[in-house]
């Protein structure tokens, strides 16, 4: 079965339903209304009785590299705007709601009782890595490259698992840094579950995909609802709160203003050039560190 939207794809083989950010030529970047059909597709294979595991990936050469600001965010305004101008009291309450938050519309996956796996290529980025790594399982090729590069400029972290996943000292230095990790080296410091190379990447998800399925839906959706709580009552939700709330006043400092401008005026690369390039990561690094561009997913 196959389902279409506007923003990705949704099909289901057997027992797994596979959602595929479908934006290949945009590095399947967020836009409106990418988070709500993501939660319909999520809730479309929770309503499946057939289906017991989700596959998340992305079509093309990238998981997802985060919101798209190319035209300034303004596919936002609505929600952030009053009369053309930032209104912060709209900002978080669109920032923070479960009935409207982006955040928490790619949460649903956390929120599904059944497993979720990210298969994660290329870039995986920003809000993408955010959103990758509220997957239950996230397996990536060893190129892949995982980052918040909005933690040096116009944002801050929106679905903490970042914290979560990582400990105190691991996660101090990337929320200050924002520096990328490859997927081996993700693996690596915990921060995912296993990193492969890229032509053994789709058998890899579908084999741990097919042995969870071999498991009692109940079995699973038990397990998972106690490692769930665990971590909520670690406080995920209020900081879940906290940062998207920090999110929106990042983005809206005199700094973060000028770098948007200068998106908006030069585009994405000149802006992203100025605030990656003393790091030297990201876009601006060599390219035996950056993902390998031929390496491509075919929806």
């Amino acid at each position: 079965m196959t389902s279409r939207y506007e923003t990705l794809l949704y099909t289901v083989d057997g027992a797994i339903a596979t959602i595929t950010l479908n934006r290949p030529e945009e590095l399947n970047t967020i836009v409106p209304p990418m988070p709500e059909e993501f939660e319909t597709a999520v809730n479309a294979a929770v309503r499946d009785h057939a289906v017991k595991v989700i596959v998340v990936r992305g079509a093309g050469r990238s998981f997802c590299a985060g919101y798209d600001f190319g035209d300034g965010f303004h596919h936002w305004d609505k929600e952030f705007t009053t009369d053309g101008t930032w209104d912060p009291g709209k900002d978080f309450v669109f920032a923070t709601a479960q009935a409207v938050a982006p955040t928490q519309k790619f949460m649903s996956m956390w929120r599904a009782p059944k497993p979720v796996i990210a298969q994660v290529h290329g870039w995986c980025v920003g809000g993408g890595s955010d959103t990758a790594l509220c997957a239950d399982i996230v397996i990536a090729s060893d190129d892949a490259r995982i980052g918040t590069p909005y933690a040096r400029m116009w944002g801050a972290y929106l679905s903490g698992m970042w914290v979560y996943r990582l400990g105190l000292a691991k996660a101090k230095e990337y929320a200050l840094t924002g520096k990328p990790l490859s997927g081996r080296e993700a693996a690596d410091v915990g921060l995912i579950n296993r990193a492969v190379p890229f032509a053994e990447l789709e058998a890899t998800v579908r084999r741990t995909a097919e042995q969870l399925a071999s498991i009692p839906a109940s079995q699973l959706a038990a397990m998972k609802l106690v490692v769930n709580h665990a971590y909520e009552n670690m406080g995920l939700a209020a900081t879940q709160t906290l940062g998207p709330i920090l999110d929106g006043l990042m983005r809206n400092t005199p700094d973060a203003l000028r770098f948007i401008d200068l998106a908006e005026r030069k585009g994405v690369r000149a802006a992203v050039a100025l605030r990656d390039g003393p790091f030297g990561d990201y876009s601006q690094a060599p390219a035996s560190e950056r993902p390998d561009p031929r390496n491509v997913i075919t929806a």
